[in-house]
């Protein structure tokens, strides 16, 4: 793996993944080209470094061309599906009631690898609000009032500045990173 390589996954990350790097969501979702990269090689290395800062990263799905990484903050996600209302609608679409973050991974990767549909319940897993995940379902991803991170069924207003907040994010990691900064610095990660 060479030098480039291992900074270009360091800017992919930050581009796609940095309002959960920087501790602001749960968890972010990130399609990477496995011509472009060794996601294996790449995920185990960020899943050492990163555990000190509750940071991991885990492959949900692998096609001819592309893998699908999920880079999420351990007690973040954890705390999100114990919550009532999601570990509710999580069961209604067939994970386990009593089923922990590693098991709860485990079926949304085999939902994404054998579903002929994307599980629209992945939103729970990226910190969508409830409403919003709920309404895209019901309204098949239609009639919503805002179009940015994700499709707003509930407040446009609060959208907005999540929207804004992690835009902040990744403005600062980036910008951090095409000045010099490794991604590991720039998280203060020895």
């Amino acid at each position: 793996m060479g030098n480039a390589e291992y900074r270009n996954f360091g800017q992919k990350l930050a581009r796609h993944a940095a309002p959960t790097l920087l501790g602001i969501k749960c968890a972010n979702l990130v399609s990477l080209s496995k011509s472009e990269f060794d996601v294996d090689v790449h995920s185990k290395g960020f899943n050492s470094r990163a555990a000190v800062r509750g940071l991991q990263s885990r492959i949900l799905c692998e096609c001819k061309n592309r893998i699908l990484l999920l880079v999420y903050r351990e007690k973040l996600l954890s705390a999100r599906l114990a919550d009532p209302q999601a570990r509710e609608m999580l069961t209604a679409c067939g994970y386990p009631a009593d089923g922990d973050l590693e098991v709860c991974l485990a079926v949304l990767s085999e939902r994404i690898r054998k579903n002929g549909d994307f599980p629209h319940e992945i939103g729970i897993f990226l910190g969508y609000p409830l409403e919003d995940v709920v309404g895209f379902i019901e309204n098949h991803g239609e009639n919503f009032k805002l179009c940015g991170c994700w499709k707003v069924y509930g407040c446009p207003e609060n959208a907005r500045r999540t929207f804004a907040n992690y835009e902040k994010c990744r403005n600062f990691l980036c910008g951090k990173l095409n000045e010099g900064t490794d991604l590991y610095q720039a998280l203060k990660i020895s």
